[in-house]
């Protein structure tokens, strides 16, 4: 079996390897065919590759108003009867003031772009896995608290959903034999950040960060700032039998934590850069 991935970033390397164990046959594009990957502007090369898949994943973000996989490829994918796989960002939910948000929540983000590429692949049959803030190896909060760029901020009521990329990885293999549609891939417990930073520099041994107001960050974290809810993973759990091998950050934190100890090594891909959030 074969799996072509659109935009082999640091999510889609774990998708990768987990596929890559159970013998399908991955490759993947890039921007710039960096370390065996195809560059993704070599059209001849990437429609091959999608003319012999299997099954296609694209975790490749909108450019402005356009997906560029569907805007390049998408009459070659509409020639193929394969599987179709899209990763997606919670953020299509927009603000629902806290509250819970399921796959039938309406899609009111404030990133549009994002929200028409959601439908759009939606549309051709794909399964869209929406995912909230990703982290895991050389990406979570211990690496920021260890390298003195975490701070905690001065919000109050606010939570953000999150997920392990392991647990990415687990859910679109479950998807493989599952049914075309949306699936929330997170974890179980929807959590302020500050207690996320807090609990990583506990388990360093090291003070908690400062707080800083909202208004000396980049106006693209304000604007994570302005949406609040909590991210409901149940239909993943019921349609495709998938469960976060992390059900709360601190069992992630902790294993990534023991990673990273002295008496440790890790096999996970190293972080790449950003594939969709």
């Amino acid at each position: 079996m074969r799996m072509l991935i659109l935009g082999m970033g640091y999510a889609a390397g774990f998708v990768a390897e987990r596929l890559a164990s159970r013998g399908w046959v991955v490759t993947g594009t890039s921007r710039d065919g960096r370390d065996g990957t195809v560059a993704f502007d070599d059209a001849e090369r990437v429609r091959f590759l999608i003319a012999e898949a299997d099954a296609v994943l694209s975790s490749v973000p909108p450019a402005g108003d356009a997906d560029p996989v569907l805007e390049a490829y998408g009459a070659a994918l509409a020639e193929r009867d394969c599987w179709l796989g899209y990763l997606s960002s919670t953020g299509v939910y927009g603000d629902a003031g806290g509250g819970w948000v399921d796959e039938s929540a309406p899609l009111t983000g404030r990133r549009t772009a994002r929200v028409a590429a959601d439908r759009a692949w939606l549309a051709r049959g794909a399964r869209v896995f929406r995912l909230p803030g990703i982290y895991g190896p050389g990406r979570s909060p211990l690496d920021r608290v260890r390298a003195g760029t975490a701070h905690r901020v001065d919000v109050a009521g606010q939570v953000f959903s999150r997920v392990h990329v392991e647990d990415i990885a687990d859910g679109v293999a479950a998807a493989l034999d599952g049914p075309a549609g949306a699936y929330n891939l997170a974890d179980d417990l929807p959590a302020d950040q500050n207690a996320v930073t807090a609990y990583a520099a506990r388990l360093l041994g090291m003070a908690p960060p400062p707080f800083v107001p909202l208004e000396s960050l980049s106006p693209m974290a304000q604007g994570f700032y302005a949406e609040n809810r909590r991210v409901a993973n149940g239909r993943a759990k019921r349609v495709l039998g998938w469960r976060p091998r992390y059900p709360d950050y601190r069992f992630g934190l902790r294993a990534l934590n023991a990673m990273t100890s002295p008496t440790s090594t890790s096999s996970a891909p190293a972080p790449a850069s950003s594939d969709q959030r």
